[in-house]
């Protein structure tokens, strides 16, 4: 109960986002730059793209992702710069059976979701290179003519007050780079307290297993997309009832931090 009451806290008290969308039309072409939160399970970003093809077959070859991570990495340990250069990341990609087909030449991404590392934003010696890092980087993608966003991260299964933390200092920097903020964080807490039963973390209680992974995937389609994951039919090997309540809590979680549902009795303003 206390452990209710306390998501319920973190998901009322922080600073609410100023932005509720990526902005412009839904990208096609995304970039993932992160760390091993990003790359277990097969990676992140595969999962988002199968559920963007399923949900848009029509359009699901037009459909892009690429990662890149660094083991351990915060921020400032990638050169966002030389991840626009031209005929670099991106220029070719790898279909069918295997096949590679070149893409057309200039801008390589739409958007650039961006994760630091789990601890970074909260730890008070790496604090303030976060938010400095989360200025240059932004800066960075918004001058290549792409869109921002920050992967909110999740609390160790041991530290459970990271959730509310980490939160916190996501949206403060998602609101100072006017950028969009993804909560998988409190996601992963909001399935936590209601599925105490199901195991998302690895044994060293920082990693993702794949319902974990799944679930992020999830909550960047519904952040990114604004589309509901609610009955896509892309499962990632996850048992069908499992993944569909992990679809509906990435969504209520989505709508929760947008302030478009009401939230532990209260009206908050909807959004659209």
């Amino acid at each position: 109960m206390l452990f209710l009451v306390a998501l319920s806290n973190s998901l009322l008290a922080q600073t609410k986002p100023k932005r509720t969308d990526i902005g412009g039309e839904p990208p096609k072409y995304i970039l993932y730059v992160g760390n091993s939160f990003f790359y277990y399970n097969n990676s992140i970003h595969n999962h988002v793209l199968n559920l963007t093809r399923v949900a848009d077959p029509a359009n699901k070859d037009r459909y892009r992702a690429t990662s890149v991570t660094i083991s351990g990495s915060g921020f400032d340990w990638h050169d966002m710069e030389s991840y626009f250069r031209p005929d670099g990341i991106g220029k070719y990609s790898f279909v069918g059976d295997n096949e590679i087909v070149f893409n057309k030449p200039g801008k390589q991404f739409d958007a650039v979701i961006m994760g630091d590392c789990s601890q970074c934003p909260v730890h008070p010696k790496l604090k303030s290179v976060f938010h400095e890092y989360a200025k240059k980087q932004t800066d960075t993608v918004v001058r290549h003519g792409a869109r921002p966003a920050l992967f909110m991260t999740w609390a160790y299964k041991d530290k459970p007050e990271m959730t509310a933390q980490l939160a916190e200092q996501y949206t403060i920097a998602g609101n100072d780079n006017d950028a969009l903020v993804i909560p998988a964080g409190l996601a992963f807490a909001n399935a936590i307290s209601k599925r105490p039963d199901l195991e998302f973390y690895m044994p060293d209680k920082r990693h993702p297993t794949l319902i974990g992974t799944y679930l992020g995937a999830c909550t960047i389609y519904a952040s990114v997309y604004k589309k509901s994951p609610v009955g896509n039919t892309y499962l990632g090997g996850i048992d069908p009832k499992i993944a569909n309540f992990l679809q509906a809590t990435a969504w209520e979680t989505v709508q929760q931090y947008f302030g478009s549902e009401r939230i532990a009795g209260r009206d908050t303003e909807v959004q659209r």
